[in-house]
């Protein structure tokens, strides 16, 4: 155990990128910390830290250590589980990078259930859009990704893989409210649209499918936050264009699936860093999160 308090010593610099500001992140003052390191890399028989006036950054060989850090410390948490599995009492932490879309609803409800059965396990859920989130397994900030349209990446072992259909959202007293079939994509354009921004990939989804037929996309309002487009829904006659995992259950709202015609439907993934073990906590969770989307999927 001392050895990984060393190990994450290294972690902290790297991510600080000086001794001063990891030294107060990890409570230690910066002449300890420095020893720490010297010793650390007398033992390794080479630096691992370049340093510069502004402060530290990994090496080639400290950048491969890093990585060893992490698995060692992956893998410390996944023996932790299992030793407390074995006396009955599920323990341990899971940390969750997912898109907006599965925060009003998915994740919430998920969490409260796994939590009633095993109240020992703790959670962290960041909200990550595609790409970040596939960082986010790739650095070891998350255990599980539960993403909409992921980039391409090696790293990527999907648990689960779905689709969702895109629908129109509207206040239920919109003029295209008044149908509940599908809608065509060229219909929702003449209204005002409230639609995410290029940071998610709901908004990219739109546009390249627009772009194919030389249609060019002027939305009356943009935002990252898909609950703040909900919210304006209600309050304007704006539409907007959400998957239905993030549309909650309310009686003001009015939603449409896109035609297929117009819309090929986003892609799903539950997913893990390849080659990663999970702990018995994150393991379970992800079984419970697959049994859901299996279910919602059929």
């Amino acid at each position: 155990m001392k050895h990984l308090r060393t190990l994450a010593y290294v972690t902290e610099i790297a991510r600080a990128g000086s001794i001063r500001r990891a030294a107060e992140r990890l409570s230690i003052t910066p002449s300890a910390l420095t020893r720490q390191i010297q010793d650390l890399e007398y033992e390794l028989g080479t630096p691992i830290f370049e340093r510069l006036a502004q402060g530290m950054r990994l090496n080639a060989a400290g950048e491969l250590f890093v990585r060893h850090i992490r698995d060692q410390m992956a893998d410390l948490d996944r023996v932790r589980s299992q030793i407390a599995d074995l006396s009955g009492v599920r323990r341990g932490h899971v940390a969750l990078a997912c898109s907006q879309a599965f925060v009003t609803q998915v994740v919430p409800e998920e969490v409260e259930t796994y939590r009633a059965r095993f109240p020992l396990v703790g959670f962290t859920v960041q909200v990550r859009d595609h790409a970040q989130a596939v960082t986010a397994l790739a650095t070891f900030e998350a255990d599980l990704a539960l993403i909409l349209q992921p980039p391409p990446s090696a790293d990527l072992h999907p648990l689960y893989s779905g689709h969702q259909t895109l629908r129109v959202l509207m206040r239920s007293d919109h003029a295209l409210a008044a149908e509940a079939g599908p809608v065509r994509l060229r219909d929702c354009l003449g209204h005002a649209l409230a639609l995410p921004d290029r940071s998610l990939a709901i908004r990219h989804h739109i546009e390249q499918a627009l772009a194919r037929r030389g249609v060019a996309l002027q939305p009356t309002v943009e935002s990252g936050s898909l609950e703040f487009l909900r919210n304006l829904t209600l309050r304007e006659g704006v539409i907007s264009l959400q998957v239905p995992s993030g549309i909650p259950q309310d009686p003001r709202l009015h939603s449409r699936p896109i035609d297929g015609r117009d819309l090929t439907p986003m892609a799903l993934v539950l997913a893990q860093l390849r080659g990663r073990s999970l702990s018995v906590a994150a393991a379970k969770f992800a079984d419970q999160l697959v049994a859901r989307l299996n279910r919602e999927g059929s």
